[in-house]
């Protein structure tokens, strides 16, 4: 009922902060599989994709105000989706992956997206490793490689020399404790949508895996902020 009664607070039209507050709670009270089971909804679920800006076709993510609420909606999400085999079902339904790359890609030159970039990336992880019908439609139809790629290669600020060869800068500092983060994240939904890949079928696919693989060597010659970081990274 204390699930259903926040739901119903967030349906409605509330202050910023407000909004915060339900989804904070609600981020905790969905660590319980059995609190789940009553919430886990086609309504309730688009509720919090409403919140998260997962279901508008808006061209930028404009409203830094907003950002705390996509970001704590997107955390509930992370949540409901791995405790919850209903909401793994309703994820493919209402086609969330896809919208999670739309997202990715208003994610895109933006100031202060980290954090959502880093949970849209760990929601892409989850849904790829809970539900192989997804993580084929992320591979097939949605271009979930170069997606992926093209974020791990924004989180590791490549830059490049030849088409397939990064630049190699020793003295550049570590990457920030949120871009680590992010590529992880990128790394973790990679490894899943490219797990039945050993088989290239198109000179496409043999670009997509020549561009990865280089980013990936990059990758091993970056460090993160501290050396936990740089080995969960490596």
């Amino acid at each position: 009922k204390l699930c259903e009664g926040i739901l119903n607070i967030l349906e409605k039209d509330t202050k910023t902060s407000c909004q915060v507050a339900c989804l904070e709670a609600l981020r905790i009270l969905s660590r319980d599989k059995k609190v789940l089971v009553p919430v886990t909804t086609k309504r309730n679920m688009q509720i919090l994709l409403r919140l998260a800006k997962l279901d508008t076709v808006e061209d930028a993510l404009e409203r830094v105000s907003e950002f705390p609420v996509i970001v704590e909606a997107l955390k509930c999400l992370c949540n409901i989706i791995f405790n919850s085999a209903v909401a793994q079902k309703l994820s493919l339904e209402l086609n969330l992956a896809a919208m999670l790359c739309s997202l990715l890609e208003k994610c895109k030159d933006q100031q202060f997206v980290d954090d959502i970039k880093c949970f849209d990336l760990r929601l892409l992880f989850l849904l790829s490793l809970l539900h192989t019908d997804i993580r084929a439609q992320l591979r097939q139809e949605l271009q979930g490689v170069q997606v992926l790629t093209q974020a791990l290669e924004s989180s590791l600020s490549v830059r490049w020399t030849e088409e397939y060869k990064a630049v190699e800068d020793r003295d550049r500092p570590p990457l920030s404790l949120q871009e680590t983060d992010c590529a992880i994240e990128a790394l973790k939904a990679l490894f899943n949508v490219t797990l039945d890949s050993w088989n290239v079928h198109s000179e496409n696919e043999s670009h997509q895996f020549r561009y990865m693989a280089a980013i990936l060597r990059h990758c091993l010659l970056t460090t993160g902020p501290t050396e936990d970081k740089t080995e969960e990274l490596h």
